[in-house]
């Protein structure tokens, strides 16, 4: 056994030990004084249920043995394992020496932090936010009650929640040029490209809280961390509002600050020149219930790419935009859509057997089921059920909601499905929901941005107050050309990997037929035929400048 590698690592797991119940106690201690202290270390636990103990190795290739500690949480230090190395060798042609490296692609089994936000357990369907059941908020609280909790850590007061709604609304208000950004945009702009011009461009207005010009500290003060959590909270409605319009051609209604979260949303996009419209208190309340079952979700892919660009210093803003690129992904943010796309295509309940038949057979696939975390029922799935039924008989009934029923009574009684446990998730019935509320498709993923944000917002403040933040730096495992030669340029090989033909567009040949000057080309992939023609200049072409030859048109044709 390598004593000196069980002596440092023993040593590592008593100290983090020892921090972990100095922990759990100054969070106790301060609690009572109502200061949010967040202090901690990587082998943290609430308890100790008897998870902690060691992991033994014997390693094949040197007989050597080693023991990592296992801690309370029942996690080990990955960096544990650099010190399991291979036998020395000489002249390799890889990297034997520098010891182990975890391979998790999709980082399924490794977490980067300790966290408080929420809580899941797959196996059993549980989410929580702070502790509290998913399914008790949806009944009883509010998004903007829930969106405080996850970031602060409890549920508010009434003072407290009135100061929090006022200081968001108050903030809900875009800067004029970063409208006019917006508004340069395309008409037919995706609404998620339009989110994120729109926080990108926030950034800039607000260059008192970034980083790189305050410096790196300006983040632990908690009255710039709170500015900019209302701010980006009170702003995403708009952004979205604008991001809605972009595609009708109308402005969206100023933000109303005597309105609620959701309330005011609706206003924005519905009221127009009308400063009286009042949406619909019970449809305003059933997104408002959506935007709490999306609010936070643990470290999914969004969430922990927040991080990652978080643990550069970079400021909030690009860090939340590039959680929202993240969601724009439609493996991620995306799936509702694709689950209303495939209801449409079965039509009617009388089409789910032969459906589920091709599934079975792999030629379709089947969208709404199963969860990278859930292995059971998605908790909020059955929430949306309910909000989906309070909404069509506010608007009238989808047809495509008998279609989801039947399809869900029969996946869960079918022994393919069990035995994979695929289950309905959150995204089998918000497109419904989403649809009746009159959203088209597109805007979907908008709408699981909105409340996102609040996750993002609370996994920034709680990795600002984590004593083992670290620069984000995951290792890789190389397996490329170990050492080369360089070769003259007329020794390569035209056989080898290249860039295909990036064909010009008929604007670009227009453009090029008319420019005038010496020898250019437009290839034809199909035919391998280059286009070329010769004459003088007498402007500058793109890019050129006096006496230099500009791009041509299309005088001869030669095959090659």
């Amino acid at each position: 056994m390598s004593e000196d590698f069980e002596k440092k690592h023993m040593n590592s797991f008593r100290a983090n030990e020892r921090v972990a119940h100095f922990s759990r106690t100054v969070s106790m201690r301060t609690n009572a004084t109502n200061n949010t202290v967040l202090t901690r270390s990587s082998c943290n636990a609430s308890k100790d249920d008897g998870r902690a103990g060691a992991l033994e190795i014997l390693d094949s290739r040197t007989g050597r043995k080693y023991v990592i500690p296992i801690s309370s949480d029942g996690t080990i230090n990955a960096s544990a394992f650099k010190d399991i190395k291979g036998p020395m060798k000489e002249n390799t042609s890889y990297e034997s020496n520098k010891g182990l490296v975890v391979y998790d692609p999709g980082y399924t089994n490794t977490s980067p932090c300790v966290s408080r936000i929420s809580y899941i357990d797959g196996e059993k369907g549980i989410l929580r936010y702070r502790g509290y059941p998913i399914e008790t908020l949806a009944e009883k609280s509010s998004y903007l009650e829930c969106a405080f909790c996850v970031i602060y850590g409890n549920l508010p007061t009434a003072n407290q929640l009135a100061d929090w709604r006022e200081a968001i609304s108050r903030h809900s208000a875009l800067p004029i040029p970063v409208i006019n950004t917006i508004e340069a945009l395309p008409h037919d702009a995706h609404p998620m490209g339009v989110i994120l011009a729109g926080l990108n461009a926030l950034s800039v207005f607000h260059p008192e809280q970034n980083p790189a010009l305050a410096g790196n500290g300006i983040y632990q003060n908690k009255d710039v961390q709170d500015k900019q959590i209302v701010r980006i909270l009170g702003k995403m409605t708009t952004l979205a509002a604008h991001a809605y319009h972009r595609n009708t051609g109308r402005k969206p209604a100023p933000p109303n600050a005597r309105l609620s979260y959701a309330e005011n949303f609706l206003y924005m996009l519905d009221a127009g020149l009308d400063i009286s419209h009042r949406p619909n208190p019970k449809l305003a309340k059933a997104l408002d219930t959506m935007f709490l079952l999306h609010a936070e979700h643990e470290m999914n892919c969004s969430t922990a790419a927040c991080r990652h660009l978080a643990s550069s210093g970079v400021d909030v803003y690009s860090a939340v935009a590039g959680a929202v690129a993240a969601l724009y992904g439609p493996l991620h943010g995306g799936a509702n859509e694709a689950v209303l796309r495939m209801l449409e295509r079965i039509g009617s309940v009388e089409n789910i057997p032969d459906f589920i038949e091709r599934v079975k057979r792999k030629e379709v696939k089947m969208f709404g089921f199963g969860h990278r975390v859930y292995k059971n029922f998605d908790p909020r799935a059955n929430v949306i059920r309910g909000i989906a039924e309070e909404v069509f008989s506010l608007v009238g009934r989808d047809p495509l909601i008998d279609v989801a029923v039947a399809l869900e009574k029969h996946a869960r009684t079918d022994e393919y499905f069990i035995k994979r446990k695929l289950y309905p998730n959150v995204d089998f019935y918000s497109g419904l929901v989403y649809r009746a509320l009159g959203f088209p498709p597109e805007f979907f993923t908008v709408l699981f941005a909105i409340p996102r944000a609040a996750g993002y917002l609370a996994h920034w403040r709680e990795q600002l107050a984590d004593p083992d933040l670290k620069i984000a730096r995951p290792q890789q495992v190389y397996k490329g050309e170990w050492l080369r030669d360089y070769p003259e340029i007329n020794q390569r090989d035209e056989r080898q990997e290249h860039m295909g033909v990036v064909r010009a567009s008929n604007a670009t040949r227009r453009r090029m037929a008319g420019t005038r000057g010496g020898t250019g080309f437009l290839r034809d992939p199909g035919t391998q035929i280059v286009a070329t023609k010769e004459i003088s200049l007498s402007t500058k072409g793109w890019g050129s400048s006096a006496g230099e030859q500009g791009s041509s048109g299309i005088e001869h044709l030669t095959g090659r």
